[in-house]
C-alpha cells in the first residue's frame, strides 16, 4: 500500500523520466511499474515529485481523460469549491434540485449524499499522502533547509485539510500516522474542539518556517507561504470566535507588506494576473498539461458551455448602486433591463445579466425566446436564474477546447484578509474608527477599478451588516459563502424559503411559485428548508459509517 500511493500519483512523471533512461542496459532491473519505498526517498527530484503529489494528487486522480472534473473532488478543486455556492443564497445547481450540492440545504440532506462522500475521501486521501511524505522525508539526504520547508509544507497542506473538515463535519478522526487496514477500519473520531486545536497549532508553528510570498521565486509560485498558513489561522480563528487572535494574526499578513489590492477586480479570475500580489494561495492550472474545465461546465450554452453555475437573484440584489445605497426594486434607478446599470461595478465583473455582451455574443436569457440555446427554462442546458457565471469565465480565453483552461484558482485573496481583520477587530467590542475603515473595507472598495464610495459608518450593529454585505459581494461565488453563513449562525434564516433568478416584466413564459406572480416579475427558482439544529453539520458518510461504526 505504500508504494502504490506514488504510483497511482505520479506515473505519469515517471514513465516521462524513464523513457529518458531506454538506451541502459536491460540487466539489474527494477520493477518498471513503481519504486520501492527504499530505493524512491534517494534524490531531491524524487522528494520534490512525492511533494508534487500531496498538492495536486486529488486532483490528478478525480479528472476523466479530458481534463474535467466530473464531481466535487476535495476543498481546492473548482467542482469541490466553487459549487458549494450551490448550497447557499448565492448561486443554484443547473441539475435540479435533487443535485447533490443543492440539497446540503434545501431540507433534503442525508448521510448516503455523494458529495459528503467525495470530501471525505478525498480529504482523507490527502491526510495519508501527507503522512507517508512526513514519515519518510528524513530518509532523503537534502539540505537542512529545504527538508524543514517541505514539512512545513506538507503539515500546512494538512493542517488545512482538518479545517475543513472541522468546519463542515465536526468531530472527525484526527490522523496524524499511517494507519493499517485495521486501524483505518476501527479509527475513532475526536471532537470538533480538538481537530481545530491542531490544525490551529500546526498553522501557528509552520507559518514562521515558510517563505513570505515575496520571497517566492516564479517557478514556485503555488507553494504554500507564510501569509497562507497566516490566513487559514484567522479563518479559524474567526470560525473559534477567538478576535483578538485573529485579528493579530491578519494584522501579522498586513504588516508583511508583502500584499496588497489589485486595481484590477476582474483580472483576478480570468487567467490575465495570476501573479498579482493580491493572491495569497491558488490552486495551480496549465493548459494543455494541467488543465480544468471550469469553462466548460459554466460558459452560456451558446458558446458550448453547460452552464451549471446559475447565480440567483438573491445575489445580485445585494450589490449596492454606486453611490453606496443599498440596493432597492424601488429605487428609479434600477433598471430590470440592465440590472447592473447604477451598481457597484463587482455586479458586472461577476455576473451576467440578460442582454449583456460576452465574448462574441449578447448573453440571451429572455424566458420567451425559444431560439436562444441561454433562454431561461427548466428543460434546456441553459442557465436556470436567467444569470450566468462571468467570474472565472475568460473572455479571452482562445485555446478552442473549454475543458482545457489553465486558468488558476484563488483559494485566498488578501482582499478576505483586510475583511477578516476589520470583522475580528469589530466583534473584539475594540471599536472602529475612520483610521480602520480606511485600512481595510475602504482599501477593498477603493481599488480604481471598482471605487466604490468609502464607508463611514461606526456604530458597530450599522457596521456588521455592512461588513457582511461587503465580504459577501467582494468574494461573491468563491466558495467562501456557505462558510460565512454557518459560523455567522445565520444560515438557517437566510436559507429558508423561496429563491428567484432575473426579472422579465411582461414576460409569458415567466414560472411562478404555484400560480403567484412575483411582484417584481422575477423567475421563480427553488426553495430551501435549511433544518436549524440538524443541517449545521453534515453527518460522515454512510459509506464510512457502515465499515466503522465508530463513526456513527
Amino acid at each position: 500500500m505504500k508504494t502504490s500511493f506514488i504510483y497511482k500519483f505520479l506515473l505519469p512523471l515517471l514513465i516521462l523520466s524513464g523513457s529518458l533512461g531506454s538506451c541502459r542496459k536491460e540487466l539489474d532491473k527494477t520493477p518498471l511499474d513503481q519504486f520501492s519505498n527504499e530505493s524512491f526517498w534517494t534524490s531531491e527530484a524524487n522528494v520534490m515529485l512525492a511533494l508534487t503529489g500531496v498538492y495536486r494528487g486529488n486532483i490528478q486522480m478525480s479528472v476523466n481523460p479530458t481534463g474535467a472534473e466530473f464531481s466535487a473532488t476535495d476543498w481546492w478543486s473548482y467542482h469541490g469549491l466553487l459549487y458549494t455556492e450551490f448550497a447557499t443564497d448565492n448561486a443554484y445547481d443547473r441539475r435540479g434540485d435533487n443535485s447533490g450540492l443543492n440539497t446540503l440545504t434545501n431540507g433534503t440532506l442525508t448521510a448516503t449524499n455523494g458529495y459528503l462522500g467525495n470530501y471525505w475521501t478525498a480529504s482523507y486521501a490527502r491526510i495519508a499522502r501527507c503522512n507517508y511524505f512526513l514519515e519518510n522525508i528524513s530518509k532523503a539526504a537534502l539540505a537542512p533547509a529545504l527538508t524543514s520547508r517541505m514539512i512545513a509544507e506538507v503539515r500546512f497542506i494538512r493542517a488545512c485539510q482538518y479545517f475543513y473538515l472541522s468546519q463542515f463535519f465536526g468531530a472527525v478522526p484526527l490522523v496524524k500516522t499511517t494507519l493499517t487496514l485495521s486501524e483505518a477500519n476501527t479509527v475513532k473520531k475526536a471532537t470538533k474542539l480538538e481537530v481545530q486545536d491542531f490544525a490551529e497549532a500546526e498553522f501557528k508553528e509552520v507559518a514562521p518556517l515558510l517563505p513570505r510570498s515575496g520571497q517566492l521565486a516564479g517557478a514556485e509560485r503555488g507553494r504554500a507561504t507564510a501569509q497562507a498558513s497566516l490566513a487559514f489561522l484567522g479563518r479559524l480563528c474567526l470560525a473559534e470566535e477567538k478576535w483578538a487572535l485573529a485579528a493579530s494574526t491578519y494584522k501579522q499578513i498586513i504588516d508583511f507588506n508583502d500584499n496588497l489590492i489589485d486595481p484590477n477586480f476582474e483580472s483576478l479570475f480570468n487567467g490575465t494576473n495570476e501573479t498579482s500580489k493580491e493572491i495569497i494561495f491558488a490552486t495551480q492550472y496549465q493548459q494543455d498539461l494541467a488543465p480544468n474545465a471550469m469553462m466548460q461546465h459554466n460558459y452560456p450554452a451558446k458558446l458550448g458551455g453547460f452552464m451549471l453555475h446559475c447565480p440567483l437573484g438573491s445575489l445580485v440584489e445585494s450589490y449596492e448602486f454606486n453611490d453606496g445605497t443599498p440596493f432597492s426594486f424601488a429605487d428609479p434607478r434600477y433598471n430590470a433591463a440592465n440590472p447592473g446599470e447604477n451598481r457597484d461595478p463587482r455586479l458586472k465583473y461577476t455576473v451576467i445579466c440578460n442582454g449583456q455582451p460576452f465574448k462574441n455574443i449578447i448573453y440571451n436569457s429572455n424566458p420567451d425566446d425559444a431560439s436562444s440555446p441561454d433562454q431561461l427554462t427548466t428543460s434546456k442546458q441553459g442557465t436556470r436564474t436567467g444569470f450566468a457565471l462571468k467570474k472565472f469565465n475568460s473572455e479571452a480565453f482562445s485555446g478552442g477546447d473549454l475543458q482545457n483552461s489553465g486558468i488558476d484558482l484563488p483559494i485566498i485573496r488578501y482582499a478576505e484578509v483586510l475583511l477578516g481583520y476589520l470583522e475580528a477587530k469589530l466583534e473584539n467590542g475594540e471599536g472602529s474608527d475612520q483610521a480602520l475603515l480606511d485600512a481595510t473595507i475602504n482599501k477593498v472598495r477603493g481599488r480604481s477599478g471598482v471605487n466604490m464610495p468609502r464607508v463611514t459608518e461606526l456604530n458597530p450593529v450599522a457596521l456588521r451588516t455592512i461588513l457582511r454585505r461587503e465580504r459577501r459581494n467582494e468574494l461573491a461565488l468563491e466558495g467562501i459563502r456557505y462558510w460565512d453563513l454557518l459560523r455567522w449562525k445565520t444560515i438557517g434564516q437566510v436559507l429558508n424559503g423561496d429563491f428567484y433568478g432575473a426579472a422579465f416584466p411582461g414576460a409569458k413564459n415567466l414560472r411562478k411559485k404555484g400560480t403567484v406572480t412575483d411582484p417584481y416579475s422575477r423567475w421563480y427558482v427553488t426553495s430551501k428548508a435549511f433544518r436549524i439544529g440538524t443541517d449545521e453539520l453534515w453527518p460522515v458518510p454512510q459509506s464510512e459509517v457502515s465499515i466503522n461504526p465508530n463513526l456513527k
